[in-house]
C-alpha cells in the first residue's frame, strides 16, 4: 500500500478527513506521532493490531497503546484523575501510589523494568547504581530498593557484583595498559556505567530466573 492507499483509507473508513499521504509519511519518517484514534485507524487500514505498529514500547503513552486501551480507561482503573493522568502520560513524569503504580503493572502488563522506566524512576536508579559502583555499595541497598522493591539480600548480591565488576574492569585496563594510560580505564570505565541498568537488571534476572 502507498501512502495516498492508507491515507485514502484512513478518510473513507475512519473518517479521518485531514489524513494525507504526507500525514501518512510524517509518521513512517517519525517526524509526527499519531494520535490514539489515528493509529487505531491506522491498524486498521494496516489489518493489524495498534502494537504491532510500535517497536518496543518505552513510554507510558506506548505501552498503554500497544494494549489497546484508550487514556480514559487506564485513569480509571489506576483511580486518577482524568485530566491529572493525561499529564502524567504527556510529561512522562508519574505521580500515582504505589498502590496506583501495581495496578497499573497490572492492566498494562508491565514488567519490573518497565514499570520503572514508564514511572520516570530509570533515570534516578542509573544514578544510584553508577554511585554504587563506584564507592561503597553497601549505602545503596535501601535507596535501590525502594525504586526495585525486591528482597534486600537479591539487592545486595546484585549491587556486590556490579561493584566488583566495575572495579575489576578498572584494575584489569589499568594492568593491560602497564599502570599508566588513566585514559583507557576511564573509557573502560564510562563504558560500564553507561549499560548499568541493562546490566542490573540482567543479573537480577539470572538470579531470578
Amino acid at each position: 500500500m502507498t501512502p495516498d492507499h492508507v491515507a485514502h483509507g484512513l478518510r473513507a473508513s475512519y473518517a479521518l478527513p485531514h489524513a494525507t499521504s504526507d500525514l501518512v509519511l510524517a509518521w513512517e519518517r517519525g517526524a509526527l506521532t499519531p494520535t490514539h484514534s489515528e493509529l487505531t485507524a491506522l491498524a486498521g487500514v494496516l489489518w493489524c493490531s495498534p502494537g504491532e505498529l510500535i517497536a518496543r514500547p518505552r513510554t507510558l503513552r506506548e505501552h498503554r497503546v500497544a494494549r489497546g486501551f484508550a487514556p480514559q480507561d487506564v485513569a480509571r482503573a489506576v483511580g486518577h484523575e482524568f485530566p491529572a493522568y493525561a499529564r502524567m502520560e504527556e510529561s512522562g513524569q508519574w505521580r500515582g501510589t504505589d498502590r496506583q503504580s501495581a495496578a497499573l503493572a497490572e492492566l498494562l502488563g508491565l514488567s519490573l523494568p518497565d514499570l520503572v522506566t514508564v514511572t520516570g524512576q530509570e533515570g534516578r536508579l542509573a544514578d544510584l547504581l553508577r554511585t554504587a559502583a563506584r564507592t561503597r555499595w553497601q549505602a545503596y541497598v535501601g535507596p535501590v530498593s525502594r525504586i526495585v522493591p525486591l528482597d534486600r539480600r537479591l539487592l545486595e548480591e546484585t549491587l556486590q557484583e556490579l561493584h566488583r565488576a566495575y572495579q575489576g574492569r578498572m584494575a584489569a585496563t589499568l594492568s593491560w595498559s602497564g599502570g599508566g594510560a588513566a585514559d583507557d580505564a576511564s573509557d573502560a570505565g564510562r563504558d560500564f556505567l553507561d549499560g548499568i541498568v541493562d546490566t542490573f537488571w540482567t543479573s537480577l534476572g539470572n538470579r531470578t530466573g
